[in-house]
C-alpha cells in the first residue's frame, strides 16, 4: 500500500464590541473580535488536557471508562506531577462504575460559574456532572439537574459574557443560561425545539454573525439518510428558534475565524447523503464562511487531493471491510504559528501508511487572509521523523485532535489521540503533543503518553478517543 504524509474548538467572542464610521456618518457596529477559549482548570495560564479512556476498566468493570487530566506547564504537558483520574468511582460522581458504560466519552469544558477557572462537564448516564475548576485543579463535583442529555455543548448564546450550555435531550434542544450555581442550576432555561426523529445529531458552537453571541450549527439525519445542517443564530435573548439550512451535508466540526474578518467560519466534515457510508469516505472538509447575516455564499471544499495538501484521498470498500481515509473525522481550531489566524487540525484516522491499514494521520491547514487553503499544509503520522511509535494497522492515529497552548507561548500545540494504539496491551491507546512554532507544528520536544506512563488501567482502554474542548 502507499505511504503518504498526512481541536472541537468552539469560538467565543469578546464581550465589548467597537464601532466604525459608516459612509453616511452614522456609527455601524463592526464584528466583535474573536477569541478561542482556553481550557485552564487551575487558572495558571497553561492550557490543560482532559483525555478520555472511554473503555477503560474501573473497579473491575471493563469498559466503565475514565478521564485522565494532564495539566499544562512551561515545559508543556506535565505527565509526571499533578495528573488525576476521574471516573464513576471518584467520590462525588453519581452512580457506580458499570461494564460498558463508557464514562468520559462526551465532555465539554467552560467556566460555568464565572470564577475564572475552567470547569469540565461530563455528558453521561445516569446524570451529567460538572467537575469544578480551582487553584488546585479539578475538584468539587455536582450532578446537573434533570435527565442526562444526548449531547451538551458550551458557549455564550446571548452575548452577556456568561457561559451557557445547550443540551440536546429527550425533550428537545434546550438552552441553559449561565452563570450556573454550584448546585448545577442555570440562571434560566429556554426550550428551542421539541424532540424530533431527525433532531440534531451533533452541535457546533461559535459566532458566525460577529455580534458577540455564539450561534449553533446542528447536523441532522434520520435512519440512513443525512439531511442539511442548520444554523441557529444567537442574540441578546438567546436563540429565537428560527433556523437557516446551510445547504451542506456536514457533521461535527468547529467555528473559527480562519480569515480574520470578524465573522466565524464553519469548518466541518462534509459527508455523503447516506449516513452509513461515512466510514468508507475518502473524506472532505467543507468551509462555509460567516457573514453578518450568518452564512455567506462563499464556501470551499478541501480534501487530500486539494493543491498543497499532503497525501491522496482514498475511498474505502464496504464489501472488503476497508475503511476510507476519513479526512476530517476530527477537527480543532487554534493559532499554531502566532500570526493571528486560526489554523485547523484535521484528523485522518483511516489513512494507510505503507502496508499498515487505518493507521491514521493528521494534517494542519493554515488560516490566512484568503481563508483556509492547502498552502503550507503539514502532515504527521507515526512514521514521521521525530514522532514516537510505529505506524501499525488500526491505530486510528488522529481519531481526536485538539489545538491548545499547553506551554503558554502564544502558539497552539497539537494533541493527537490514537485510541486503538497497542501499548503493552491491545487497544490501550495513546496521545501525542506536537509543539506550535512560527513556521507551524514541529516534532521538537514532542511529548507522548499513555495509560502505562500515567499509571492508569490499560487493557482495551482506548485512551485518546476524545479530548475535551
Amino acid at each position: 500500500m502507499r505511504r503518504s504524509l498526512i481541536a472541537a474548538v468552539a469560538v467565543t467572542a469578546l464581550a465589548t464590541p467597537f464601532a466604525i464610521a459608516a459612509t453616511t456618518g452614522t456609527a455601524a457596529a463592526a464584528p466583535v473580535p474573536h477569541r478561542i477559549p482556553v481550557t485552564d482548570f487551575n487558572k495558571d495560564g497553561y492550557a490543560d488536557l482532559a483525555v478520555s479512556a472511554g473503555r477503560g476498566t474501573v473497579d473491575g468493570k471493563t469498559g466503565a471508562g475514565y478521564i485522565s487530566i494532564v495539566y499544562g506547564s512551561a515545559a508543556g504537558a506535565d505527565t509526571t506531577h499533578a495528573k488525576e483520574t476521574i471516573s464513576r468511582a471518584t467520590a462525588g460522581v453519581p452512580g457506580d462504575p458499570e461494564q460498558g458504560a463508557g464514562f468520559g466519552l462526551r465532555t465539554t469544558a467552560r467556566d460555568l460559574d464565572g470564577d475564572g477557572y475552567t470547569d469540565l462537564v461530563v455528558n453521561d448516564e445516569p446524570a451529567d456532572v460538572v467537575i469544578w475548576g480551582s487553584a488546585n485543579g479539578l475538584g468539587a463535583i455536582t450532578a446537573l439537574p434533570g435527565d442526562s442529555a444526548f449531547d451538551l455543548k458550551a458557549g455564550d448564546f446571548n452575548g452577556d459574557g456568561k457561559a451557557d450550555l445547550v443540551a440536546n435531550g429527550r425533550s428537545g434542544l434546550e438552552t441553559r443560561f449561565g452563570p450556573f450555581t454550584r448546585d448545577g442550576k442555570p440562571a434560566s432555561t429556554k426550550l428551542l425545539e421539541i424532540g424530533e426523529d431527525d433532531g440534531p445529531a451533533d452541535i457546533i458552537v461559535g459566532d458566525m454573525t460577529g455580534d458577540g453571541a455564539d450561534d449553533l450549527v446542528t447536523s441532522h439525519s434520520f435512519e440512513e439518510m443525512q439531511h442539511s445542517s442548520k444554523l441557529w443564530k444567537g442574540g441578546k435573548d438567546g436563540f429565537t428558534g428560527a433556523t437557516t439550512p446551510t445547504g451542506k451535508y456536514t457533521v461535527d466540526g468547529v467555528i473559527a475565524d480562519v480569515d480574520k474578518d470578524g465573522y466565524g467560519d464553519l469548518v466541518a466534515r462534509e459527508v455523503d447523503h447516506v449516513s452509513e457510508m461515512q466510514e468508507y469516505d475518502a473524506g472532505a472538509v467543507r468551509v462555509v464562511y460567516g457573514a453578518a447575516s450568518g452564512l455567506s455564499d462563499r464556501t470551499k471544499r478541501i480534501t487530500q487531493d486539494t493543491a498543497g495538501v499532503p497525501g491522496v484521498g482514498e475511498q474505502g470498500d464496504e464489501d472488503l471491510g476497508d475503511k476510507g481515509d476519513q479526512f476530517g473525522y476530527s477537527l480543532s481550531a487554534g493559532d499554531v504559528t502566532g500570526d493571528g489566524y486560526p489554523d485547523i487540525a484535521v484528523g485522518v484516522p483511516g489513512e494507510d501508511i505503507d502496508s499498515a491499514g487505518d493507521t491514521g494521520a493528521v494534517v494542519l491547514l493554515k488560516g490566512s487572509a484568503t481563508g483556509l487553503t492547502g498552502t503550507g499544509a503539514q502532515a504527521f503520522n507515526q512514521t514521521t521523523a521525530g514522532v514516537p511509535g510505529v505506524s501499525e494497522g488500526d491505530d486510528a492515529f488522529g481519531s481526536a485532535v485538539l489545538l491548545a497552548d499547553v506551554n503558554n507561548n502564544n502558539r497552539a500545540d497539537l494533541t493527537v489521540g490514537a485510541p486503538t494504539e497497542d501499548g503493552t496491551v491491545k487497544d490501550s491507546g495513546a496521545a501525542w503533543v506536537l509543539r506550535g512554532s512560527q513556521n507551524g507544528l514541529t516534532t521538537t520536544n514532542i511529548t507522548s503518553f499513555s495509560p502505562s506512563s500515567l499509571g492508569t488501567a490499560q487493557d482495551g482502554a482506548q485512551f485518546g478517543g476524545q479530548l475535551a474542548q
